[in-house]
């Protein structure tokens, strides 16, 4: 029943445009931030927003039965690690200020989704050990912008935590990278 529902050209298509809308509502989110960004680090400040465009550009290809390697597996990594971290991070603002706007509500649920969904297609991705290097590397490059060159996304309540959050999005982007590789190669060490 789900692979049927995964495979469905209508829930593809309609898992597309949300992801695409999803996409462009998270780079209009991080404008300000973009703005103050030096341009030799603007590709890794929109954590969020660039792995649901690479999901969005699996899914477009995907529509039309082609594979995207590469990134299927920066989509795969990404999503479910900054899927995961604002999920946290949402949830430790509400912990540490006793509330939480609606946008933090907004961004817990599309973000677990966005964690899931990266999940969910990993038996459709052709990805190959390779794929899966390039895509640990620049998510773990990621992390050292974020938290040695301090261009992390500003969370005012949790700012005087950004070593123990940097320690944490390391140990996340490990896990992410295993379950990437659990999901899709354990078993078959193609190169």
């Amino acid at each position: 029943m789900i692979k049927y529902i995964l495979l469905d050209k209508r829930f593809l298509l309609g898992l597309f445009l949300i992801n695409l809308i999803g996409t462009i509502y998270g780079f209009v989110w991080y404008k300000s931030q973009l703005a103050i960004t030096p341009g030799i680090f603007l590709a890794f400040v929109p954590d969020s927003p660039t792995a649901s465009l690479f999901f969005t550009i699996f899914l477009l290809f995907f529509l039309f039965n082609k594979n995207t390697p590469y990134i299927e597996a920066l989509a795969m990594i990404t999503l479910f690690k900054y899927g995961v971290w604002a999920v946290i991070m949402n949830f430790l603002t509400l912990i540490l200020s006793g509330n939480l706007g609606w946008e933090g509500y907004m961004l817990m649920i599309s973000h677990g989704a966005m964690a899931i969904q990266g999940l969910l297609y990993a038996p459709y991705y052709a990805i190959r050990l390779k794929h899966i290097a390039v895509a640990a590397i620049w998510t773990l490059h990621n992390d050292i912008i974020d938290y040695v060159f301090e261009m992390m996304p500003v969370y005012s309540s949790l700012t005087k935590y950004m070593n123990e959050i940097g320690y944490f999005t390391f140990w996340l982007s490990i896990i992410s990278i295993i379950i990437t590789y659990r999901l899709t190669l354990s078993s078959k060490h193609s190169f």
